[in-house]
C-alpha cells in the first residue's frame, strides 16, 4: 500500500506534521478568545435575521468546525463575520444607498 503524495492531502494534514504542544497552547488560546466574540456576533446575527439566538451559536460552531477541517492555510481566518454582509445590506436597502461621492454603479438601485 503506498502512502499518498503530498498534493492529494489537505494542507490541515500535512501541518499537523509539524504540530507541536507549544503550538497547541498559542491555538487553544486563540480559540478561546475567538470564542468568546464569534459566540455572542453569531447570536447577534441570528437575532438580526429573525431567527432564535441558539440557531446562531449552532451555525458558528459547525461552520467553525467544518472551516478548521477543510482550510487550506495555518493562517486562514474563518467565522460568523461573513454573515455581516448581509445584515448591513438591509441596512443600505432600508435607509439608504451610498453617499453621492461614490461613481453611480456603486449606489443601490430602488
Amino acid at each position: 500500500m503506498s502512502v499518498l503524495p503530498d498534493a492529494w492531502l489537505p494542507k490541515s494534514v500535512i501541518l499537523l506534521r509539524e504540530y507541536t504542544f507549544d503550538k497547541f497552547v498559542a491555538d487553544l488560546i486563540a480559540g478561546v478568545t475567538v470564542g468568546l466574540v464569534a459566540l455572542p456576533l453569531a447570536m447577534a446575527f441570528a437575532i438580526a435575521s429573525g431567527v432564535p439566538p441558539q440557531a446562531g451559536i449552532y451555525c458558528a460552531i459547525v461552520t467553525g468546525f467544518l472551516i478548521s477541517a477543510l482550510g487550506g492555510s495555518s493562517t486562514q481566518i474563518g467565522g460568523p463575520t461573513g454573515a455581516f454582509v448581509v445584515v448591513v445590506l438591509g441596512i443600505i436597502t432600508r435607509f439608504g444607498g451610498i453617499p453621492s461621492g461614490l461613481p453611480h454603479t456603486w449606489r443601490c438601485q430602488h
